[in-house]
């Protein structure tokens, strides 16, 4: 029987790992349990943003005190740049345990992580993306213990994207990538990789997962899927979160599914379920019993929200993703009452068009 264990822990940069070793030193955390780590950066979430890549490397400098390269290199580490807004720059630190004689029984929340393979750059953006991701959903619910797709509640995934010398390197081999424009690519890679989730979650039947849908058909999402493109790494790594009779503990999983960006009610009605009291923002008394939030943002194609126009997509100075993931995360921190809450921007294919999936992370309510 495994039991999971989830460590909020504040960072005051990129680089800062000393939370993490504290932990580890007052014996919070066991670096060989560790199975994932999950963190917002304050980086611009764009290409260029090299606080993902630069976190990772210091977390895995700072498990490297304790564990074996070929150990760090198994984490899966998924690094989301972009703290607009008040959103507060942390991390999510998953472990996975044998469970403690006196934990309460299951279902409890299971985690399941796997790494793909590596892309080649021109599958970036294609169905082949599509269907390495499938694959890897499917190792990460097997490593859960995870039988049925109905108890997937999400699948985060770090992906890769595009730079100019990979669409160089695709070229020198005679191969043609599915853009050059590198920041196109970042929206590419996400919706690929969201419909790989909807892949293996049956959501989406593979006959419609054609090359022409991805990134352009908006009625084709995952309801549970959550994708970041960072520069840091050529494959997927893949976490899923569910709910499973073989896990014990007092930690829980709900998800929801906004159907735009101020649409907090679904959010709320999962708060409900894990038995919070939420008729407003949430009690003061209750919010440490949330343990992680994580949601993606998007701006949507029609340029309006409830009928009134916004300006998010014609903002040449601010991306649409870095508009969105501040907005959303606002909805979302003055429904919880705190802004610790993992949002990521860019949702292709990841909840309907200007919305998106929500998870709530929660210890049981007492009986």
């Amino acid at each position: 029987m495994r039991q999971a264990r989830i460590h909020r822990l504040l960072v005051a940069g990129p680089n800062d790992t000393v939370p993490l070793v504290d932990a580890v030193a007052r014996g919070q955390i066991d670096p060989a349990a560790v199975i994932g780590i999950v963190g917002k950066t304050e980086g611009n979430g764009c290409v260029n943003d090299f606080t993902r890549a630069f976190a990772v490397a210091a977390l895995k400098a700072a498990l490297g005190r304790y564990l074996p390269a070929e150990a760090v290199d198994r984490i899966t580490m998924v690094m989301s740049g972009g703290t607009e807004g008040a959103l507060s720059p942390h991390l999510l630190v998953f472990e996975r345990i044998d469970a403690a004689a006196a934990a309460p029984a299951g279902p409890a929340l299971a985690i399941g992580a796997a790494h793909s393979r590596a892309l080649l750059p021109e599958e970036i953006g294609t169905p082949a993306q599509i269907h390495a991701v499938a694959e890897g959903v499917a190792a990460a619910m097997a490593d859960a213990g995870i039988e049925t797709a109905e108890d997937v509640h999400f699948v985060q995934i770090k992906c890769p994207l595009l730079t100019a010398d990979r669409v160089a390197e695709a070229a020198a081999r005679g191969a043609r990538t599915t853009t050059r424009d590198t920041l196109k690519s970042m929206g590419l890679s996400r919706a690929a990789s969201a419909l790989g989730v909807a892949l293996a979650l049956g959501e989406v039947p593979a006959e419609r997962l054609v090359e022409g849908v991805i990134g352009t058909d908006p009625a084709l999402w995952s309801g549970r899927a959550s994708t970041s493109a960072g520069i840091e790494l050529m494959n997927h790594e893949i976490l899923v979160l569910g709910m499973s009779a073989g896990w014990a503990g007092d930690l829980v999983i709900d998800h929801a599914v906004m159907a735009d960006q101020i649409d907090i009610e679904p959010v709320r009605a999962g708060l409900k379920r894990l038995g919070f009291t939420v008729e407003g923002q949430l009690p003061a008394a209750e919010r440490s019993r949330l343990v992680a939030l994580l949601a993606k943002a998007e701006a949507g194609q029609s340029g309006r929200l409830r009928g009134a126009r916004h300006t998010m997509l014609d903002d040449s100075d601010i991306s649409a993703t870095r508009h969105a993931r501040a907005f959303v995360a606002g909805a979302l921190a003055g429904l919880v009452g705190h802004a610790e809450i993992f949002v990521s921007g860019g949702a292709e294919h990841q909840g309907p068009d200007g919305g998106g999936p929500v998870a709530l992370i929660a210890r049981r309510a007492a009986s």
